[in-house]
Order: structure tokens, then C-alpha cells, then sequence
């Protein structure tokens, strides 16, 4: 295949007759499919049907130390579910609180948290002039809204392979004290999935912040989220490296079972040092009475430990792992000599990222809408939408039946090729 940047004008010209006579008879077609969200499948969901039978009428009820689920009480988790988290984020059960169904739930309540009441009895943000958060970009659309709504002005910090631009998040944290936090999803990252490396996390666990109440967001939302039984991607455990480095209460680490069980009726949980759940406990007791300790129970009889959650998970990647191989696959064959895209190759997670050529991002996604297919907005990876190349675009494989998902990238490889023909074009009449 030429790259389309050495064909002539003519050239050009005849591909993009060719190409809009397809995009029309893929519009002709009626088509209604979502890749826009990161979502489990009918088949995944399905799968782990089993999981709603565990407790019935007749089950016993009761925790290891004779605690009814039922009842009231054991605030921030039954101790055999504090466990079970615990192992799947890599700490101890002492440093855990359980929470509901949704981590992203428990980040928005420590921003909040933190806006009203300060970080541990320090001066609550919202008295503060200016308050600012890092954000990895491309990075996690909800985290963005999260910062946005309350007011906090976000900074854009360049994602590569080994994570975020250290150089940048040294230079902001250790010299501005109105930079409050950043947010980071350390493991299959959202959207390009990319594991920090060991030296990105030692260099987080070391930094010298300027404002005593930063904190690391630490959303390790893909903590055992591996496409492959063997050579998934390792993350270094970065409580302890923070614990090491002299900086015990510096990271709130958040993870939950939304992709793992039943996203709407999962549980959650908060992995910080001991002063940090301690300030926590102390809104926690007037705010809740504690969350839903059956579904708690449920969890861990289902998978009785770590292992069996890991198992469990290979079942998960069994069905989504051909669907990201065959939309790489599709993305090499039509593609990959085209130079008018890249696009990663994650081990794990939920996405794949792709970049387009600068300025073709939005058209993409809007050819693609036209056509029947919704993807993520372009943009949506970027703090306030505004990605500065407009390039961007994340890929969510998960959803859609492998019938459907085939259709649909076909559909948007065409609009690649036809947005980015249109760019060459325009570059050449200017």
C-alpha cells in the first residue's frame, strides 16, 4: 500500500471518489452500534449468571466472626471482603475501606470530601484562591468531570508508554502548593493502555510536594483486567513505595469489581495509610450507615479469594480478547502502510487508542455517528474536551457482539481513509 501522503492530487481525487460512494452504502445500511463506553457484554454478564444464586432464603447469612449482614454495623467492610480487595489491589486488609457498587462513587465523594473539610483537618479547597489537579491525557473522560464540576482547574500532563511526562509532574507538584492532586490510571491506562513503569511509580512515590494535602488519585481500575494468562503487564505497588520514600499518606488508591461481576452491583473500595481512612471514617460515620454488606458476602463466597477472582477474569478475557485481535487485525491490514493513523496494542484493560492524522479526530467521529456507529467524542479524552491535535480517539471493543463489532470497525477504518483523504486535500489547496 502507498502512503496516502505521496499520492498526487489526482490520486487523491480518485480515492476519495471511490471511498465516498462506499461511506454512502454504508450509510444506506441502518446501522446502530455503540463503541462509546467501556462496557461488558451480554456474553460477559451472562457468564457469571451463577453469581445472583449464591445467597438465597435459606443461605447463612452471617461473616466468619458471626457478624449478620443484615444488620447494621462493620462501617467500612465485613473483614473477609477487606481481604479479598486488599489482595486484588496488592496491600494489606488494613489499609482498605469498602465502599458500594462504584470507585468512580468514592473519587467523587474525596473531592468533595476534601472541598468541604480539607485533607486531614487541613484548609478545605473551596476557601482556597486556586486549586489545580494534573491530569494525564489522553486520559479517563469522568475523572476530568469530576475536577471540572467542582471548579478545579485541570493541567494537562502528555501520556507516554512508561506514563505520564515525570518531568512535568515533578516540576508542578514539588514547586506549586495550589496543585492539589492528579489523577492516574497506572495499570491498562484509559484510554491507550500503557502500565506505568517501576521507575514512573518510585519517581510518584518520591516526589516532594509544594501543598502538604496533595494526594495521588490512584484509579487502578485494571488491576487484574489481563487479555492474556501469561505475559500481562506487572504494576509496581505504590503504597509501599510512598511508604519507603517517606511519604506514607500521599496516594488515595481506589479499585472495585464493576467489570469483574455486575458493573451496577459490584463493590468498591479505598486503599490509602492509616491516617487518611481514619480522617475518612470520621465523615463516613455521619454520612452512611455503611454499604450493602450481603453483596459483600456474595462476593466472597462466589470467588473464596484472590485465585478464584483471577480465574475468574481469564473467563472475561476468553471472550474479549478476540475482539481486541480482530480489530487490530483490521487496523494493520487497511492501515498499517496507510500513514494516517497509529493506535496502541494493550495487554489488558478495556480500550485501544487510536491517533489520527492532526485535525481529523472529530470529523471521524462524526462520519462514524452518520453512519450508525457512536463512539467516544472525540476530545472526551482531554481535560475540557480540547485535545490540542484534535487526534485522539478511544476505541471501546467490549460491547458489541463480534458480529457487530466486524461491521462496525469496517466502518471506521472507511471514515480514517475518507476524513484523512479530504485533510490531504485541503493541506494541498492551501
Amino acid at each position: 500500500m502507498k502512503a496516502y501522503k505521496e499520492l498526487s492530487e489526482s490520486e487523491l481525487l480518485a480515492l476519495r471518489e471511490e471511498l465516498n460512494k462506499e461511506y454512502e452504502e454504508a450509510k444506506a445500511k441502518g446501522l446502530k452500534l455503540d463503541m462509546s463506553r467501556g462496557k461488558p457484554s451480554m456474553s460477559q454478564l451472562d457468564m457469571e449468571r451463577d453469581f445472583l444464586g449464591v445467597i438465597d432464603a435459606d443461605s447463612d447469612v452471617n461473616t466468619e466472626g458471626g457478624v449478620d449482614c443484615r444488620n447494621y454495623g462493620l462501617l467500612d467492610g465485613i473483614p473477609e471482603v477487606k481481604k479479598l480487595m486488599a489482595d486484588m489491589l496488592g496491600v494489606s486488609d488494613d489499609m482498605i475501606i469498602v465502599f458500594g457498587n462504584s470507585s468512580l462513587n468514592i473519587m467523587y465523594d474525596t473531592i468533595a470530601r476534601a472541598m468541604i473539610f480539607g485533607v486531614i483537618d487541613g484548609t478545605p479547597w473551596c476557601r482556597l484562591d486556586k486549586v489545580k489537579f494534573l491530569c494525564p491525557a489522553p486520559g479517563y473522560d469522568r475523572h476530568f468531570a469530576i475536577t471540572e464540576q467542582f471548579g478545579i482547574e485541570m493541567v494537562t500532563i502528555p501520556m507516554g508508554e512508561e506514563g505520564p511526562d515525570m518531568d512535568l509532574v515533578e516540576k508542578y507538584v514539588n514547586g506549586d502548593p495550589a496543585v492539589k492532586g492528579i489523577w492516574c490510571v497506572p495499570k491498562y491506562s484509559n484510554p491507550q493502555g500503557y502500565t506505568y513503569s517501576d521507575e514512573t511509580v518510585r519517581r510518584f512515590a518520591a516526589l516532594k510536594p509544594a501543598a502538604a494535602d496533595f494526594r495521588i488519585f490512584w484509579d487502578n481500575a485494571y488491576a487484574i483486567h489481563d487479555l492474556y494468562e501469561e505475559g500481562g503487564d506487572e504494576l509496581l505497588e505504590i503504597l509501599s513505595e510512598c511508604e519507603k520514600a517517606g511519604n506514607p499518606d500521599m496516594v488515595y488508591e481506589f479499585g472495585s469489581t464493576s467489570k469483574v461481576t455486575f458493573p451496577g452491583s459490584g463493590i468498591s473500595a479505598l486503599a490509602s495509610s492509616k491516617a487518611n481512612l481514619d480522617s475518612i471514617r470520621k465523615t463516613m460515620t455521619i454520612q452512611t450507615i455503611g454499604p450493602d454488606k450481603l453483596n459483600q458476602l456474595r462476593h466472597v463466597r462466589y470467588f473464596k479469594d484472590i485465585e478464584g477472582m483471577k480465574s475468574h477474569m481469564m473467563k472475561h478475557a476468553s471472550i474479549m480478547r478476540p475482539k481486541f485481535e480482530a480489530i487490530l487485525k483490521v487496523l494493520d491490514r487497511e492501515l498499517g502502510d496507510a500513514g494516517i493513523g497509529s493506535w496502541t496494542r494493550p495487554r489488558g484493560g478495556y480500550f485501544i487508542s487510536f491517533e489520527s492524522m492532526a485535525g481529523c479526530a472529530k470529523e471521524i467521529v462524526k462520519k462514524c455517528k452518520e453512519a450508525g456507529v457512536v463512539l467516544t467524542g472525540a476530545g472526551a479524552t482531554y481535560p475540557y474536551k480540547a485535545d490540542p491535535n484534535d487526534s485522539n480517539i478511544r476505541l471501546a471493543p467490549t460491547f458489541p457482539s463480534e458480529e457487530e463489532l466486524s461491521v462496525a470497525t469496517d466502518l471506521f477504518v472507511l471514515c480514517v481513509k475518507l476524513t484523512s483523504v479530504e485533510k490531504l486535500l485541503q493541506n494541498k489547496q492551501e
